[in-house]
């Protein structure tokens, strides 16, 4: 497990997404994840699509399932979910301008219902769903066992679950580790950056079988040139934006950097992207 030198305080995951709420929208748009691209000639937002269509066939979705979106961003997935599948979605995300945003696109009861809160701390009844995943969350967890063990506890008897999880990978050399996993944690305000290997052992521990592990990191690392590119492109043209970066008050102004770091990462193998199926066997 890669862990930042210095500690993430509590507060931090949800203050970083506050605080960059306007970049994150601008540069990625409501789907705060990476894309999928299979041919590479796809469109950013085929890409984001075609990753929540993979998930969603990982975690089994069918028509008029009970599912949970556990650390849901803007709801963006859950709305696919709910809108393209026909389940039930209940979101769940610890950032208080994600929430207000997604709340502000509900048009129905039949909307995914968006709540407000720490996952470890939410009280969900036992086996109230039928599926779930994460995209991109469980990285911003410390309790990653508890995380898993909670998901366990909320889902039916044979109820999967799929994870996207960024990981590191199993031959970093230690100038990968000390200049970017260690800072892309700290910066990206990551606890802990797992192994497939830790991932594995913590879904065994929670109760879970592991069905099947997919690299995909070829098909998203595409997502980070692309950021990079809106980003920059941004820092010419919008003077808000420029000044958030120029002026060192600014908290999260680093991200900048953070984002050349991870698309590094992701060329040199020092991070891979890995989706993961599993599910409650008993």
């Amino acid at each position: 497990m890669i862990v930042p030198r210095r500690p993430v305080v509590d507060g931090a995951v949800a203050n970083h997404y506050d605080d960059l709420d306007r970049l994150y929208r601008e540069v990625w748009g409501e789907h705060v994840h990476h894309g999928l691209w299979r041919s590479g000639r796809e469109s950013s937002g085929e890409a984001v699509e075609q990753l929540i269509e993979m998930v969603a066939k990982e975690a089994g979705i069918k028509k008029g399932d009970r599912v949970c979106d556990i650390g849901s961003g803007y709801g963006a997935s859950a709305r696919y979910v709910t809108r393209h599948l026909g389940a039930t979605v209940t979101a769940v995300t610890i950032v208080p301008a994600q929430q207000a945003y997604a709340l502000a696109t509900r048009k129905s009861d039949s909307d995914p219902t968006y709540l407000l809160s720490d996952w470890l701390k939410i009280p969900l009844p036992d086996a109230s769903f039928d599926a779930a995943y994460a995209i991109e969350s469980t990285e911003h967890m410390e309790d990653k066992a508890g995380a898993f063990s909670k998901a366990f506890r909320v889902l039916r008897p044979g109820g999967r679950l799929a994870v996207c999880a960024w990981i590191a990978g199993t031959k970093t050399q230690s100038w990968e580790r000390r200049h970017l996993l260690e800072p892309i944690c700290h910066e990206g305000r990551l606890p802990g950056m797992g192994t497939e290997e830790d991932y594995r052992r913590l879904f065994e521990q929670a109760g879970f079988a592991v069905e099947a592990v997919t690299d995909v990191t070829r098909q998203v690392r595409a997502t980070w040139g692309m950021c990079l590119r809106r980003t920059i492109k941004r820092f010419r043209t919008d003077k808000v934006g420029r000044a958030y970066f120029l002026n060192a008050a600014s908290r999260n102004r680093v991200f900048l950097f953070t984002m050349f770091r991870i698309w590094l990462a992701y060329r040199t193998g020092a991070m891979r992207y890995l989706v993961f199926r599993v599910r409650r066997s008993d």
